[in-house]
Formats: C-alpha cells, structure tokens, sequence
C-alpha cells in the first residue's frame, strides 16, 4: 500500500468477512503490538442509541479540563478519519496509511492466512494510535452489541450502557431481553456502569452488575429536570448543576448530558479532576455531526436537517423533536435506509410528521430497494440515488421549507459530502 486511498481499498476489502462476533482475534492482533489497549484508560460506551453523543460530551469535557483525550466512534458520515480523533481532531490520512501498513506487516510475518474483520483491524489501528499519542483517557463506543465486540477488550475505568432497544437483531436477538445481555456484556468487574435502561433491559443489567459492580441508574442514582430548549438541572451522585446549556439539540440530548455527566462525576474520583467551569464550557461546546445538525448548505434556499435515524427509536427521537420544533416550515423527507432496518416503523414514526417524502438509497451493497421501501410509504416520491433525491427535494422546496435526510448515517455521510 503505498497511499491513503489503496489503504482505504485494504480496510474496506476486510468486509468481505462480514461480522464476525467474537474477542480471539482483536486479542491476537493487540498481543503482536504489545497491548496498546492497555496503555490508557477508558470509557467503554454501549447503547442503542445515544452512544456517540455521549462521547461527544464526555471527550469535549475531558479535552477542556487539559487531558489528552481520543475518541473511537463509528460509523463516520464523510470520511474515515472520523472515526479515530485525538484531541477532536481526526487522525491523519497518512497516519492510516503508515499504522495500517505497519500492522499488516506484523500479521503477515506472523501468520499470513489469518481471517480477520475490517473492526478487528481498525479497532487495533485505534489502540495503537492512542497509545502513540500518549492518550491520557479513550472514550471508546462499541460497534455492535458488546459482550462480543471487538472493543470488548479493554478494560476501563467507567462502563457506560446509554439504552436498550430493538436493533442489529440478526445479530443480537429479537427481544429486548436478548439484546440487553448482550450489551450487559461490556460489564467488567469492579468497573462502575452508567445506565439510562428501564423495563426488562434494567432488569438484566442489575442481574449482571450484581455483587460485581456498582451501577448507577438515570433516574435513581441520579436525575435530570429539562428547563428550556437545550437547557437542563442535574443532581448527581455527589454533585449539582443548575441551568446548563447544551450545544446539541433535541430533548434525548438532556437525557444523554445526564448519562454523559454521571460519567464525569465517576471519572473526577478516578484521577480525572474536573471543574464546574471545564463541565459547562464541554457540555455547551461539545458537537457531534449528523445528529440533528441544521445547515443551510445554499443561500437563501431551505434549510437542511440532517439525522441518522437508523432504527425505530432514533426515528421516534427525530419526529418528537419536528413535533416540536419548526412548526411554521413544510418539511421534506429525504430517506434513505438499510435493508436490515426496521424501516416500516421507522416510517410509521416519520411520515406523519413531514409534508412530502422522498426515498433514496445510498452507495452501499447494504441499502434497501427505494421501490420496496415504497410499499410503506404510500405517496413518497422514488429517486435512485442520494443526488437525484437531493436535486428533487430542493427543486420543489421553498425557501422557508426544511429538508430532513434521515434514515441511515449513510445517507446522511452522502448528503453532506454532495451538498459540502
């Protein structure tokens, strides 16, 4: 591999393997670089949704209190890089290049057939970055589930599960049960565990943090009040906020700022000091791209609202917040969704609360048939790409009206690379 793009055509072939749950060889991989993972400390953060915001939040703080601070998130909307931060800023192209070619020759002197997935190999590239740029903390999010996930290898010094709902069940199994085991898995002993889960998810997570771990519960442990748009009180396991602002929009953002602030109280105990001043200033600057985030990528023309929405629970999360919010402005629907999905509730979530649909699918082998999509929209509109949903959305859009790109953070990854 000579360059950033042949690097890229390496890390995406990797897929070919598909998912492939399981520790053995992420484990392997780390003990031929010396166990990276092992050179700074964590925060392992589980969830269906809300996994990124938190992180978001969490790393912003840690950042402002003078730690150095990386950040392992996915998937990313433009470009890889997004993926691995230090510091917020994403990891060089030719940083990939080099680490990716590094490790690949470490693996292939060592065993030259060794099968292993495209998140096995970018969650060592990671570790390995990290501990080159002298991490003093990682906020780490798990790709799928947890218990097998290839993140599940560090051990940190706060656990985080955000929630439990419906999603990755070919994965994770088809109840909610089965899917909290899973993500209950990322409970290590002695390891304190944040949690916003309720009904049987909870139930499961006591069951596995009992007499291994303590566990702080959203709404027990701790507690938040919403006292305007993006503006919340905390009272926490020790300490107290009133009145703070929170950059990110929608109230599951207040939701997620509580988790993310219980996570901040444990990390103070943990040889992280951390000030009122360092907590506003993160909580009130922290951003996290495509969750929510209005542009205006023309002047003068409609407004753009982009959102990942990749499952039922983001899309109910995304129509509570339209339900609320730009009540005076006709809104499109761009969507654009996975085959896997559950995209007929998702729609079920989101019609209702747009003017006009548009179905579209992104460039992946992945992305649902807009014609079979349509079956559960009656009425939408069907474009065969991201542009040509684009290029329609904005052709019959007044100025005033609001565009909403939703559905899959492929989708949204696409729109804003064309509309950049």
């Amino acid at each position: 591999m000579k360059g950033y793009g042949e690097t890229l055509d390496y890390l995406y072939g990797l897929e070919k393997f598909g998912i492939v749950l399981g520790l053995d060889n992420v484990r392997w991989i780390l003990s031929l670089l010396g166990n990276p993972q092992d050179s700074f400390k964590a925060v392992h953060i589980a969830g269906t949704n809300g996994k990124g915001s938190v992180a978001a939040m969490v790393s912003t703080v840690l950042r402002e209190a003078g730690f150095r601070t990386g950040a392992y998130t996915s998937p990313h909307l433009v470009s890889f890089t997004e993926r691995i931060t230090m510091d917020g800023e994403p990891i060089g192209e030719e940083e990939v290049a080099e680490l990716t070619q590094s490790i690949k020759d470490r693996i292939e002197r060592q065993d030259r057939g060794r099968r292993f997935t495209f998140f096995d190999f970018t969650t060592a590239l990671a570790f390995d970055f990290f501990r080159r740029k002298g991490a003093e903390a990682a906020i780490v999010e798990v790709g799928l589930g947890g218990r097998l996930d290839s993140t599940n290898v560090v051990l940190p010094v706060v656990s985080v599960i955000t929630n439990v709902g419906l999603d990755h069940q070919d994965y994770l199994g088809n109840t909610i049960e089965e899917i909290a085991r899973e993500k209950a898995g990322i409970i290590k002993e002695n390891v304190p565990v944040v949690t916003g889960a309720t009904g049987p998810a909870l139930t499961i997570i006591r069951e596995a943090a009992k007499d291994r771990a303590e566990l702080c519960v959203l709404g027990e442990a701790f507690s938040y009040v919403k006292k305007g748009d993006q503006m919340m009180s905390y009272r926490g396991i020790g300490a107290s906020f009133d009145d703070l602002t929170l950059s990110l929009r929608g109230d599951h953002q207040l939701f997620n700022g509580a988790l993310a602030l219980c996570v901040l109280e444990l990390l103070n105990t943990r040889g992280y000091p951390l000030d009122g001043s360092c907590i506003r200033k993160g909580l009130a600057s922290a951003e996290w791209p495509g969750r929510l985030e209005l542009a205006s990528p023309r002047p003068g023309g409609p407004s753009i609202l982009y959102d990942g929405a990749h499952n039922p629970d983001g899309a109910r999360t995304l129509a509570a917040y339209l339900k609320t919010h730009f009540l005076d402005r006709r809104k499109i629907l761009v969507f654009g969704v996975m085959k896997d999905k559950a995209y007929r509730e998702m729609l079920v979530e989101l019609l209702p609360v747009a003017q006009a649909a548009i179905l579209t699918r992104p460039e992946i082998e992945r992305a649902a048939p807009p014609a079979d999509v349509a079956a559960c929209a009656p009425g939408a509109q069907v474009t065969h790409s991201v542009k040509e949903a684009l290029d329609l959305a904005f052709a019959t859009a007044g100025n005033k009206d609001l565009i909403v790109v939703a559905g899959s953070f492929y989708t949204v990854g696409e729109a804003k690379q064309l509309l950049a």
